[in-house]
């Protein structure tokens, strides 16, 4: 069974607004992990969710890179490749689920890739974004 993803202030970014995008995520994301740990791979249940984290998480980013662009931030070019990457390997795996249907081995793989990558993201990249624009906001 997957442990629900808990928001703590370790992941506070300082920017309320990219905070609260995150916290948004961080619920959508334990919808998917609670209908995984159900043993639910329902295709339709599964692709509202995925499809929801797909079209939410290039809001997100759009939203955070449009901030490093208008305040000048020195690591934009860094930042937006880690979201590109993330989105081009989540695209990829929903494509699969949209193909093979969901299994355990893929949901494993999406539950590793969306929780393990966002907070990795979330504790060192956006923190330093969020650092950057208290000082500029």
């Amino acid at each position: 069974m997957s442990a629900q993803i808990q928001w703590n202030d370790v992941l506070a970014s300082g920017s309320s607004d990219i905070d609260t995008q995150h916290k948004e995520l961080f619920q959508r994301i334990n919808s998917l992990l609670a209908t995984f740990d159900k043993g639910s791979f329902d295709r339709q249940e599964v692709s509202k969710v995925i499809q929801f984290l797909a079209e939410y998480v290039v809001f997100h980013f759009g939203n955070e890179e449009n901030y490093m662009t208008k305040y000048g931030y020195s690591s934009t070019s860094q930042h937006k490749a880690q979201h590109e990457q993330f989105v081009k390997t989540f695209g990829k795996l929903k494509e699969r689920m949209m193909l093979e249907g969901v299994n355990p081995q893929l949901a494993e793989e999406t539950r590793q890739l969306v929780v393990d990558w966002l907070i990795n993201h979330i504790k060192y990249s956006d923190r330093a974004l969020g650092m950057f624009l208290k000082l500029k906001m």
